[in-house]
């Protein structure tokens, strides 16, 4: 089966053409995570690098990830009933105070494509919030943003939070963000950092799958 016209559909941003590739396709019989694993998450990989390599700018993953979303949402509900094909659990927020949120919501599409299940916070999310949802939620990775240094330091409040409530060894802690670097990760011992979407997905790979 040729699932390259998904692909491309996602890397030229055409909504309306995705919707109708991915109804002729679930029309086939072909599974919803095949449709996944072949044609949407390889059209986001793409853009992804085509990001890497300065080829595309933020407004260009953007609508490339709406394009996404257009034809993930209409198998997402056929993906729930085999929960079994999932990586792994990931809760993503922008920390309190702070509401930028792009490169946050970048991350996420990069992350829900690579298979990956996202519990998104959003923006400007009270410390106390990101506790609650760990506890609740048991996610395997906790992913904190932040976009400015008067709000980066809710990141380590947030980890000691963990401490004092016994729930830091339960989840990883990852950081990203503008005036985030690896030695502020290191400080505040976070489990690990990315300075883009495409090094994020690498980097739960790395801490889940093992993989490089």
């Amino acid at each position: 089966m040729d699932f390259s016209p998904i692909k491309k559909a996602i890397v030229s941003f055409e909504e309306e053409k995705i919707k109708k590739l991915i109804e002729e396709f679930i029309e086939k019989g072909i599974r919803p995570q095949e449709i996944l694993e072949h044609g949407l998450i390889p059209g986001m990989k793409e853009v992804g690098r085509l990001f890497e390599i300065k080829e595309y700018y933020v407004p260009e993953v953007l609508l490339a990830a709406e394009t996404f979303y257009a034809g993930f949402n209409m198998i997402k509900p056929l993906l729930i009933e085999n929960k079994s094909g999932r990586k792994g659990r990931i809760v993503i927020g922008v920390v309190q105070g702070d509401i930028h949120d792009i490169g946050k919501n970048i991350v996420k599409v990069m992350l829900e494509a690579s298979g990956y299940d996202v519990i998104d916070l959003g923006k400007d999310v009270p410390n106390e919030r990101f506790i609650e949802v760990v506890d609740q939620e048991k996610p395997d990775i906790l992913a904190l943003s932040s976009l400015m240094t008067t709000t980066m330091v809710h990141m380590e409040i947030i980890i000691k939070l963990l401490n004092k409530k016994r729930l830091r060894k339960t989840v990883k802690v990852i950081v990203g963000g503008a005036p985030i670097t690896q030695e502020y990760a290191d400080k505040i011992g976070a489990d690990g950092y990315a300075e883009d979407a495409a090094g994020a997905t690498r980097l739960v790979d790395r801490l889940l799958q093992g993989n490089e």
